[in-house]
């Protein structure tokens, strides 16, 4: 199966593309595009991917939708286009990064610059039908995303995994902690910020942890 994404993942998940999983998935998110609103853009699907190479990862930060609103998706997890206004979930991870590091806080939701630096903003599924928060569930995109993270915990060495929100946890529990950190807090969303995703120091913690690996930190 011919897959458009970035060459070394390509090449890293060439097990996955012939899986019936795969296929039937493949399928579906067709089907999907072919006869509804599906976010984000179909050229944007592995955008995570194609902005972050694999030998170049060092930061993942796991989300679990695509935003299901029209111009808001763009294949980066938390992040939107510049000019569009931001989530409130992305307001609040950018308060805390203020807070954490004393940058100005910013009013571009473009987290590209973030992916440049070798952050993959990896959503546990990558598609979303308009207006409908999880309908691309349970799909196969989980299946896919798992192989991901385990690839990545597996074939890489002291990465920082940030793990917003119980759903991002689980899917990352399995990480050997002697090998990698892994960062878990409350999520960024307003419902749940103020129960300790404000103050958890992800940000400044990455990069201690990067440094100390001879890495060089993420400018946030």
């Amino acid at each position: 199966m011919d897959v458009k994404i970035e060459p070394s993942w390509k090449v890293e998940l060439s097990s996955e593309w012939d899986k019936p999983y795969f296929a039937a998935l493949t399928d579906f998110v067709r089907q999907e595009y072919a006869s509804a609103q599906v976010f984000p853009p179909g050229s944007k699907i592995f955008a995570a991917f194609d902005a972050c190479p694999f030998d170049r990862v060092k930061v993942v930060i796991l989300g679990q939708d695509p935003y299901h609103d029209v111009g808001q998706a763009n294949g980066l997890a938390f992040s939107v286009n510049r000019g569009v206004p931001l989530p409130r979930s992305l307001v609040n991870i950018f308060k805390e990064v203020s807070s954490d590091t004393g940058v100005a806080m910013s009013s571009d939701g473009d987290l590209s610059r973030w992916a440049r630096q070798g952050v993959m903003l990896l959503n546990a599924t990558l598609t979303v039908r308009a207006h409908s928060a999880g309908s691309h569930q349970g799909k196969g995109w989980e299946e896919f995303t798992d192989e991901v993270v385990m690839r990545l915990a597996r074939d890489r060495e002291h990465l920082v995994f940030i793990l917003w929100g119980a759903y991002a946890a689980k899917k990352g529990a399995f990480i050997d902690r002697t090998r990698h950190l892994v960062l878990t807090s409350p999520h960024p969303s307003p419902l749940s910020a103020s129960r300790g995703f404000f103050g958890n120091h992800h940000f400044t913690r990455a990069n201690e942890y990067l440094v100390s690996h001879g890495k060089t930190p993420i400018e946030w």
